[in-house]
């Protein structure tokens, strides 16, 4: 018996549908505003870079590049199992035009969940796979801004948090967590926790495999800075590259904090940001940003969604 209209699979996917493109339209509006309110900036900006040094543009998008086999590393290192090398990179190149669709890089993490699940791994062991990957990566940004702040003394300005303030906040945290526990919620999440913890000490039982996660891990974010560091410098950018990295880093890290499709606008804004207040003019800041998601975002987008095509249609998604 046939299902009655507007039921089953397809009437369940499209409210879906329906608030992923009025996301995607609202923030896709919001831009073009802020474009149009900013345009003598932004065609400053994008003047500067058309005539930028061609040399340093090749560094960056090579660097951008290698974004997407160092992300493969990563996950191949975040588990056991042996993960075919070639479908492993077109996955990664696939989720970064995805993760531009949904917000808090569920984009990304669909298609490799997807990915790992093809490739046999349950669907509880794909999704801790992906959170030890994530951890890692955190980790690693953590300890390269821990690294890189006394090399570059008063770049990043901590706020000051008053007393009061402070302990409301760990009282905050403290009533949060023990509500947590006392509802049918934390039996789950500990059970997830624990599948975690045990996935990352069978990957540091092998040494190879915990070399590719953490060495995947730093060389993304480096690789990362790199295409930021060789748009500075092809726009002749007065900064270090150990302060420009510094900065990505900074930025990023905010950005995650307000969850919007590939970062869009969060992260623009960030950079943006933390580049005019660290004594960049608000042109070169703009160019800077500009070329960094020109080779991070709007280039490979058309290529990625394609090869994300082709995943699906031959079944490896």
């Amino acid at each position: 018996m046939s299902a009655p209209p507007g039921t089953g699979p397809v009437a369940v996917r499209r409210p879906l549908h329906y608030w992923q493109s009025g996301l995607c339209l609202t923030l896709l509006l919001g831009g073009l505003y802020l474009v149009r309110r900013h345009w003598p900036t932004v065609q400053h900006g994008a003047g500067r870079l058309a005539v930028a040094d061609q040399g340093w543009l090749l560094v960056a998008a090579t660097a951008a590049v290698g974004t997407w086999a160092s992300s493969a590393l990563a996950q191949q290192g975040a588990v056991a199992e042996r993960l075919p090398g070639r479908r492993l990179v077109a996955a990664q190149f696939a989720a970064s035009a995805a993760n531009h669709v949904l917000p808090a890089g569920l984009g990304a993490g669909a298609v490799n969940l997807r990915f790992l699940m093809r490739c046999g791994l349950p669907a509880g062991r794909g999704a801790s796979a992906l959170a030890v990957k994530a951890t890692a990566g955190a980790v690693v940004r953590l300890v390269l801004i821990a690294a890189l702040a006394p090399a570059c003394p008063g770049l990043l300005r901590v706020p000051h948090v008053p007393p009061v303030l402070f302990l409301a906040g760990c009282g905050g945290v403290a009533t949060v967590a023990g509500v947590l526990l006392r509802t049918r919620w934390w039996p789950p999440c500990r059970a997830a926790v624990v599948t975690v913890a045990g996935d990352i000490r069978a990957v540091h039982a092998n040494p190879a495999r915990a070399a590719a996660l953490w060495g995947g891990s730093l060389v993304f974010a480096a690789l990362h800075s790199l295409v930021l560091i060789a748009v500075a410098q092809a726009i002749e950018l007065p900064l270090s590259p150990a302060r420009v990295m510094l900065l990505y880093l900074a930025a990023s890290g905010a950005a995650a904090l307000l969850p919007t499709p590939g970062g869009l606008g969060s992260l623009d804004a960030a950079l943006a940001l933390a580049l005019t207040a660290s004594g960049t003019p608000a042109a070169a800041a703009t160019s800077a940003v500009l070329g960094y998601r020109l080779l991070t975002v709007w280039l490979p987008l058309v290529p990625g969604l394609l090869v994300l095509g082709v995943l699906v249609r031959r079944r490896a998604l």
